[in-house]
């Protein structure tokens, strides 16, 4: 019984597939995994192969026509058999199966042939006549139209099916476009320097002779018509030159006739396409081709054809063996997670910020010699371990009692200027991020700081923080120098105005006294949004900042 062929879903984003090239035409004998078609998605171009087997009873899409998933586009069954009332019960199709028939020919008022007349016969008859159309190819994924450079051949040239017909420009370089066909050439639509679309005649390709005339209307009132299958006979002859060409001839494998699919794996795999025998029409190279390729086999053919270099001038003897690249296969996977409500607070706060704020930056290097110094020291005597990110949320909290610019926020019709001081620091946790907020921490000593920073730092990584402990900041510091972080930029945590990132301490090589010696090093970057602070205003905190860091002793005053 009679199956009709549906447009297949290729991709996840799929909803429709232009029919690039039929593989076969009306009558041909259909084996499971033949090839019919090219199907172009928004993705790719691939192959589409037949999974059943039968003859071709009915093509219902011209190539370059756009067909929606799921709608026919061919029948398969036994040879003679009705396939009309298949097309009847699938919804919508039986248009489709009366748009080639004799219907089409009185609906044209511009034709002036007779209906009865072969002119205006069905895309069937078309197959008939021993021409090839050539189409303008698509050889780039962006192109839409190319320009004709130079045409290398002329009406009535004979040409085989590996020759170069024109040179063609498209929006990416200049290619060649082969015909892969072999005979008189019979037609040049586009003349040197003008310009064809994807799919449109460039050229007729087919037996001296032929009255090409049929072909060109049916053109005319398509956007592609199926008689681009050739003849039995021009088929053959193709067949026979592939055949009887070498096995790998060159290193470049641009004029090998394969599915755009088949050399797209080939690249991947590193395979020349000269070394894979094609099984489809003509020689053709297709997906199972390239995918059941056996690579040792190629390796094999280096040592017969250098064997037989003996027998060939001296000259030729000494050959170098070809570089063999092993096929690697690897596996794609992923793994998929729900987004977290903390990661999508988190996004959603920071893209305001970004997309709301405009952001400029100011970067600044501190001698940090000094803090390493006292650090030590105070450490001797402190209650608590105190950290160089201690140091810094003190020193920006004395900073901002004399930049009160930088202690403020945009409030749209108001810039509201705080008189207190409440540093937010930035705590990393496992689902994303979270910044307590120290208050009042230009009142507070190095020792309470470094006791609240670790409270907030084990609460937080607990998931035990409230509300009131993140909310209130009208400063931000993000430090990432734990990670050993050469520099970078933040974000500004909204409402406040700015943030600080804070890098590691680098050991590196400083000018002190005119002589070169060890120093170490601290990059700090403040973000600003520039509704509120200028770049003199942040570089000018940036200044009191370095002054306080580089003598530490002022933080205890």
């Amino acid at each position: 019984m009679a199956e009709v062929v549906k447009m297949p879903k290729m991709s996840d984003t799929m909803t429709e597939g232009v029919l690039a090239k039929w593989h076969k035409k009306v009558g041909d004998k259909v084996k499971s995994g033949d090839v019919l078609a090219e199907i172009e998605t928004d993705k790719a171009t691939m192959d589409f192969e037949s999974y059943q087997d039968g003859t071709l009873l009915y093509i219902g899409v011209e190539e370059g026509s756009a067909v929606p998933v799921d709608a026919v586009i061919a029948v398969l069954g036994k040879e003679g058999e009705d396939y009309k009332a298949v097309l009847a019960q699938d919804g919508g199709a039986q248009k489709k199966e009366e748009k080639p028939a004799e219907a089409t020919a009185p609906a044209k008022a511009e034709d002036k042939q007779p209906a009865p007349v072969a002119a205006a016969a069905p895309k069937v008859d078309l197959s008939s006549i021993p021409a090839t159309v050539i189409r303008m190819p698509a050889l780039s994924d962006t192109m839409t139209e190319g320009i004709i450079e130079k045409w290398n051949f002329k009406v009535g040239d004979k040409v085989k099916s590996d020759d170069s017909l024109a040179d063609v420009a498209t929006d990416k370089a200049t290619m060649e476009v082969v015909g892969y066909e072999a005979g008189t050439l019979l037609y040049i639509g586009p003349k040197e320097g003008e310009a064809a679309p994807v799919n449109g005649i460039i050229a007729i390709v087919g037996k001296e002779g032929t009255d090409i005339t049929p072909l060109l209307q049916d053109a005319a009132s398509a956007p592609a018509a199926p008689a681009e299958e050739a003849a039995p006979a021009a088929k053959a002859e193709t067949t026979a030159t592939a055949d009887d060409a070498p096995a790998s001839s060159t290193t470049d494998d641009s004029r090998v006739k394969a599915s755009p699919l088949a050399r797209k794996i080939a690249k991947d795999k590193g395979i020349n396409l000269n070394d894979v025998k094609g099984s489809a029409e003509g020689g053709r190279i297709i997906r199972k081709d390239v995918e059941g390729f056996v690579a040792p086999a190629k390796t094999a053919a280096a040592p017969a054809s250098t064997e037989a270099a003996p027998g060939a001038p001296a000259s030729a003897a000494p050959t170098k063996a070809p570089v063999t690249i092993p096929t690697f296969i690897g596996e794609e996977k992923f793994t998929e997670k729900p987004v977290s409500q903390m990661r999508k607070v988190i996004a959603k706060r920071l893209s305001e910020s970004l997309f709301t704020a405009p952001h400029f930056y100011v970067t600044m290097s501190i001698d940090m010699d000094q803090a390493v110094e006292a650090r030590a020291k105070i450490n001797e005597v402190a209650p608590v371990k105190i950290s160089f990110n201690d140091f810094v949320v003190k020193a920006c909290a004395l900073a901002l009692k004399q930049h009160p610019n930088i202690n403020s926020s945009w409030l749209g019709d108001k810039i509201r200027y705080n008189e207190h001081v409440n540093i937010g620091v930035a705590v990393a946790v496992d689902e994303g991020l979270l910044v307590p907020v120290i208050r009042f921490a230009d009142g507070k000593s190095l020792s309470h700081i470094s006791v609240e920073v670790k409270d907030f730092a084990q609460r937080a990584k607990a998931k035990k923080l409230q509300p009131s402990d993140w909310e209130g900041s009208t400063f931000t510091i993000s430090n990432l120098g734990m990670f050993g972080v050469d520099e970078f930029t933040a974000i500004i945590n909204s409402p406040d105005s700015c943030i600080l990132a804070v890098s590691g301490i680098q050991q590196v090589p400083v000018v002190k006294n005119g002589a070169v010696v060890p120093g170490n090093v601290m990059k700090v970057t403040l973000s600003c949004d520039h509704r509120v602070v200028d770049g003199a205003t942040g570089a000018a905190f940036l200044q009191t900042l370095k002054s306080l860091l580089e003598e530490p002793v002022r933080l205890l005053i």
